[in-house]
C-alpha cells in the first residue's frame, strides 16, 4: 500500500513513547521512530476515500480532527477528506470491538426461552455463554500471528465471513449441543474483530494518537454492552429467540462488507513474519520475555478482572442485597457504564498528550484501588450500615476510573511490540477474558448475601494491577520519555 503524499511528513510531528523494543538502546531505531519508512502512521489508504480528492492523512484518527499544523493552507476538500478517512476508521473498527459484546449481551435475555425451546437444562443452555466466551478468548490467540503473517485484511475478512455462518446456523440449531457447538465457533470467529482492531490502531498511530484512538473505540464499544441487552428484549417482542441470532447475522454481513470495501490493508509485506506456527510460538514467548510488555498485559488484565466482578456480581449486591428493582439496577448499571464512557474520552481529548501515560495510567489504577478498599470497608460494616447510596457511589467511582486504566494499559503494551501488534493484541485480549474468567466465580463463593466476597476481590485484583505497574514497568525509569510527559 503506497504511502499517501503526506504520511511521512507528518509522523515527524506525531509524539512517541519512546519505549518501543530498542528504544533504550537506540531510540533512532526502534519501531515507530522517525525516518521508518514502513510505519503507515496515519495512512490515508487505510479507508477507501474519494480518488478524486487530495490524499492527505489525519493522525489522530479521530471525528473533525484538526489539519495537520504542517499544512495550514491545506484547502478545504483535502482537509475534509482526511476526517472522512478518520471518522471511517473510528466507525469501522468500532463496530468490529463491538460485534462481541452484542453477539454476548443481546442472548441474555432469551436464555430463559431457549432452556424452553429446546427442552434442555438450564445449565446447559448457561454453557452457551460459556462456549461464546471461551471462543472469543481463544480466537484471538490463533487470529492474531495470522495477521502478523498474512495481514490484517485476509484473516478479518476470513474471521467475519465464518462469524456470518457460524451465527446464522445457530439460529437454525434444533439442539442444545449444535447450539453450543457453533456458539463456540461464533465466538473464535467474532475474535478476529477484537484482536485485528486493535492490531490496526497499532499499525497506524503511535504514542498519544494510539491512547487517544483506543479512548475513543471505548465510547463506541462501551455503548454495546448497554444496548444489546434492550435490543435483544425488543427483537423478543416480535419474534423468538432465533430472530436475535438473525439480526446478528444481518449485523455480520454489514460489518463484513464495510471491511471489504473500505479496510484496506495496513500491515506492509515487509513487516509480516514469513514463519508457522513454531515461530508465532517463538514470537509470544519474545513478547511476554519483554518484562515492561508483560507488567502492563496483567495489569490490564487485572483491571479487567475488576470490572469482570462487578457485571457478576452487581445484579445480586444491587438488587438482592441492597433491595433495588431491576429498574434501578438497570438505571445504576447505564450510569456505570456512562461514567466508564465520559472518563474514557476525558483520557483521550485532554490527559493524554499533556500527561504522559504512565501518570495517567498511575492515576487511575490508585483511585480504582481506592474506590475497592472504600467498597470493602462500606460491605464489611466498618461504617455501619452502608446503605445504596454510598455502595452505589463507590461503584461508580471504581467503574469510571477503568476509563484511565484500559486505553492507557492497551497503548503502553502495544508502544512496544510493533514487530508483532497483531499477537501482542492476541496475548492481551486472551489474558484480560482468562483473568477475568478466573475472578468473577470468586465474587459468589460466599453465597448472594453479602457484598463481601466481589469488594475482596477487586481490592486485590486493583492492588496486584497496581504492584505489577510498579515493579514490572517500573514507570519512573522512562520518566520524560514518553510523549507528551511532563
Amino acid at each position: 500500500m503506497p504511502d499517501s503524499g503526506g504520511s511521512r511528513s507528518q509522523r515527524a510531528h506525531i509524539p512517541t513513547s519512546g519505549t518501543g523494543p530498542g528504544a533504550d538502546a537506540n531510540p533512532g531505531t526502534g519501531p515507530g521512530a522517525d525516518g521508518d519508512p514502513t510505519v503507515p502512521h496515519g495512512d490515508a489508504g487505510a479507508l477507501a476515500v474519494d480518488p478524486a480528492a487530495p490524499q492527505v492523512t489525519a493522525p489522530a484518527g479521530l471525528p473533525d480532527p484538526p489539519v495537520p499544523a504542517e499544512a495550514p493552507g491545506l484547502p478545504g476538500p483535502a482537509a475534509k477528506a482526511a476526517r472522512r478517512t478518520g471518522l471511517l476508521v473510528t466507525l469501522v473498527l468500532g463496530g468490529l470491538t463491538a460485534l462481541p459484546p452484542l453477539s454476548m449481551d443481546m442472548y441474555l435475555p432469551a436464555l430463559p426461552a431457549v432452556t424452553d425451546s429446546l427442552s434442555a437444562p438450564a445449565a446447559t443452555i448457561q454453557l452457551t455463554l460459556t462456549a461464546c466466551l471461551a471462543g472469543m478468548a481463544l480466537g484471538q490467540l490463533v487470529v492474531g500471528p495470522m495477521s502478523d503473517r498474512w495481514g490484517r485484511r485476509k484473516p478479518l475478512l476470513l474471521g467475519m465471513v465464518v462469524y456470518v455462518l457460524a451465527t446464522a446456523i445457530c439460529a437454525l440449531a434444533p439442539t442444545a449441543e449444535l447450539l453450543i457447538g457453533f456458539r463456540l465457533l461464533q465466538g473464535l470467529a467474532g475474535a478476529a474483530g477484537i484482536v485485528i482492531a486493535r492490531a490496526v490502531v497499532r499499525d497506524l498511530y503511535d504514542g498519544v494518537e494510539m491512547a487517544r484512538f483506543f479512548s475513543t473505540l471505548m465510547l463506541i464499544s462501551g455503548v454495546a454492552p448497554i444496548i444489546a441487552p434492550l435490543i435483544g428484549g425488543q427483537v423478543l417482542r416480535v419474534t423468538d429467540w432465533r430472530g436475535i441470532f438473525v439480526v446478528l447475522t444481518g449485523v455480520g454481513i454489514a460489518l463484513t462488507l464495510v471491511v471489504w470495501k473500505w479496510l484496506h490493508e495496513t500491515l506492509p509485506p515487509a513487516d509480516r513474519h514469513t514463519g508457522g506456527v513454531t515461530d508465532a510460538l517463538r514470537t509470544m514467548r519474545g513478547l511476554l520475555a519483554d518484562r515492561v510488555f508483560t507488567g502492563y498485559m496483567i495489569a490490564g488484565g487485572l483491571a479487567f478482572a475488576v470490572l469482570f466482578a462487578y457485571i457478576s456480581a452487581s445484579p445480586f449486591v444491587v438488587q438482592e442485597i441492597y433491595g433495588a428493582s431491576p429498574q434501578t439496577f438497570s438505571l445504576l448499571f447505564g450510569l456505570n457504564s456512562i461514567g466508564l464512557i465520559a472518563v474514557g474520552q476525558i483520557n483521550g481529548k485532554l490527559l493524554v498528550g499533556r500527561f504522559s501515560l504512565d501518570k495517567v495510567l498511575g492515576f487511575g489504577l490508585a483511585v480504582i484501588v481506592l474506590a475497592a478498599v472504600a467498597l470493602l470497608l462500606m460491605t464489611t460494616g466498618v461504617f455501619g450500615e452502608a446503605g445504596l447510596v454510598p455502595v452505589a457511589a463507590g461503584l461508580f467511582v471504581l467503574m469510571s476510573a477503568m476509563g484511565l486504566a484500559m486505553p492507557n494499559t492497551n497503548a503502553q503494551a502495544l508502544m512496544r511490540t510493533k514487530h508483532a501488534a497483531g499477537s501482542a493484541s492476541a496475548l492481551l485480549g486472551t489474558s484480560s477474558f482468562l483473568i477475568g474468567a478466573v475472578a468473577s466465580p470468586l465474587v459468589g463463593i460466599a453465597g448472594e448475601d453479602t457484598a463481601v466476597p466481589m469488594a475482596l476481590v477487586q481490592v486485590v485484583c486493583a492492588v496486584a494491577a497496581v504492584a505489577c505497574f510498579l515493579l514490572l514497568c517500573r514507570p519512573w525509569q522512562r520518566a520524560g520519555r514518553e510523549a507528551g510527559g511532563l
